[in-house]
């Protein structure tokens, strides 16, 4: 095997298993994305598995700790020790939203005081920051019994010649028990003994105000941002994803001294809910946080060609110097150049990805193997790609059933019916099967708000086909044609776009009645 292929072979393929130096290496800047992770705002970063968030947001973090400001980052994956009791529905709902809270400012705290530790500068002052560090502890850790109470009363005299007097407390396996004698006459006392047992289940309990108060305190005393930078938010259960961010709500937005920035996927995002009595609980986009970013819609190819290839150029490039051990490579076309057949094997490439660098990396490799020796051609990128979808994707695919059906629905409907590999949904409509789809990384939206004019006031959505449902169809009579068929102008001429614009005059023959889908799925 030739040495370019060997080295693509090695490409790590998930950024969370390598330490941050080599990420900031290899990471690669989309536009103005990084120009926009790095200002002072609240900021949610959407995007699916593999488009990169892990990476961004590690790089930030080196970004920040250069510029002599403090970062925090949580893998929410990791936040709790107690044996998955966050997806315990045995538990309620409040005590484990509780319990998440208090393990997220936990991590928080603790990492800004190793941060503390660990600094040699002598900017920061570990003996005035720890009783602080106690102080958040303290307003986490306050325990509430809900419980039932029990009391029992015994009497007796007794005759005695002096008189007594004496009060006690007494804690037992019993419960609380408050022993007493007072004085009756002479001669005489009562001993009345009333025990008190609590029966209940302890609930632990967070004061927001005090929470509050005090990491403004400890960031005033680090005298720096403290940027909180958090990834994996779809592994937090959603009904409990409004509680964190009610938490985040409360305690972080308002500290000027701390910007947030979360990483998460769009369709398995409950930020915020409104409760029984119209409270609502979490956070606002526009309001409590101004801006959200969407890498899903940075690399796509069928957005731009151009731009997209760049990406992935630069991707190789920085992966393949930072892998292999002798660089005789000068530059991004050089690499290309050795390590392809022709121009059209990288294009093909890039567009088998689908704008996703996990899945740009995972063909690679596969293409490298099969190439062996050989510069990777487009027969290698198709059989690779091929081979990724049923390894990455199809399997996973199966184990929902109804959105496996759907989905062999859609490539019939939308590739074997009209010769095309894109359709069209209304923006307003939300249908699960869709985002399971689109999450899985089967489906990608490629343009939102279009319109047509025989449609007035209604906006679509244009999502196009995974390039493996269709590969083994290239180069035959059932090839798509185009992503979709629309009238672009006065001629009324039907014609297959290649990259969708915002309007048109028809657009009719592109749109996707899903209701047709569970009719016939109900019969």
């Amino acid at each position: 095997m030739n040495e370019i292929n060997n080295t693509f072979l090695k490409f790590a393929k998930r950024s969370e298993t390598l330490d941050i130096d080599y990420l900031v290496r290899t990471f690669v800047n989309v536009g103005p994305l990084f120009t926009i992770l790095s200002n002072k705002e609240h900021e949610i970063i959407y995007g699916r598995r593999g488009t990169g968030k892990t990476h961004a947001l590690l790089n930030l973090k080196s970004s920040i700790n250069d510029n002599d400001e403090m970062s925090v980052y949580i893998d929410l994956r990791t936040i709790g020790s107690n044996g998955g009791i966050f997806s315990d529905s045995s538990i309620s709902v409040v005590e484990r939203a509780t319990r998440l809270l208090i393990d997220t400012v936990s991590f928080i705290v603790t990492d800004i005081v190793d941060t503390v530790i660990l600094d040699e500068t002598g900017k920061y002052n570990l003996s005035r920051v720890s009783p602080i560090a106690d102080k958040i502890w303290d307003s986490i850790s306050e325990i509430k019994i809900e419980s039932e109470i029990e009391k029992t009363e015994n009497t007796e005299e007794n005759a005695t010649d002096s008189l007594q007097k004496n009060r006690k407390f007494e804690i037992s396996n019993k419960g609380l028990s408050y022993n007493r004698e007072k004085q009756t006459g002479i001669g005489s006392s009562e001993k009345k003994s009333v025990e008190t047992k609590i029966k209940g289940i302890s609930q632990h309990r967070i004061h927001f105000a005090s929470l509050f108060s005090n990491l403004k305190d400890l960031t005033k005393e680090l005298n720096t941002n403290v940027w909180v930078l958090i990834d994996e938010w779809a592994e937090v259960p959603q009904e409990l994803q409004p509680y964190l961010a009610e938490l985040l709500r409360r305690t972080i937005l308002p500290n000027s001294d701390f910007i947030l920035k979360i990483a998460a996927i769009e369709q398995r995002t409950n930020i915020s809910f409104t409760d029984e009595n119209s409270n609502r609980i979490g956070i606002e986009i526009g309001a409590d946080i101004a801006t959200t970013q969407n890498l899903d819609e940075y690399m796509v190819f069928d957005n731009d060609e151009e731009k997209s290839k760049e990406f992935f150029k630069e991707l190789v490039f920085h992966h393949y110097i930072n892998t292999v051990s002798e660089n005789s490579i000068s530059n991004t076309d050089d690499l290309i150049s050795k390590a392809f057949s022709q121009i059209n094997s990288f294009t093909e490439f890039v567009r088998s990805s689908e704008g996703i660098p996990r899945d740009a990396i995972n063909i690679l490799s596969v293409a490298s193997s099969k190439a062996n020796d050989n510069k990777i051609s487009v027969e290698n990128i198709r059989s690779a790609a091929r081979t990724w979808y049923s390894r990455g994707k199809e399997k996973a695919i199966t184990s929902n059933q109804e959105a496996h059906k759907l989905l062999l629905w859609i490539i019939d409907e939308v590739i074997g019916q009209r010769t095309a590999r894109a359709f069209l949904l209304q923006t307003n409509k939300k249908d699960k099967l869709i985002d399971y789809l689109f999450d899985s990384r089967v489906l990608h939206i490629i343009k939102e708000n279009i319109s047509g004019k025989d449609t007035p006031g209604v906006r679509y959505n244009v999502y196009s086909i995974d390039y493996g449902c269709y590969v083994d169809l290239l180069n035959t009579k059932n090839a798509p044609k185009g992503l979709f068929a629309a009238v672009e102008n006065e001629d009324e001429t039907e014609i297959y776009i290649d990259v969708p614009k915002t309007d048109y005059r028809a657009i009719r023959r592109a749109i996707l009645d899903l209701d047709e889908f569970y009719k016939q799925n109900m019969e």
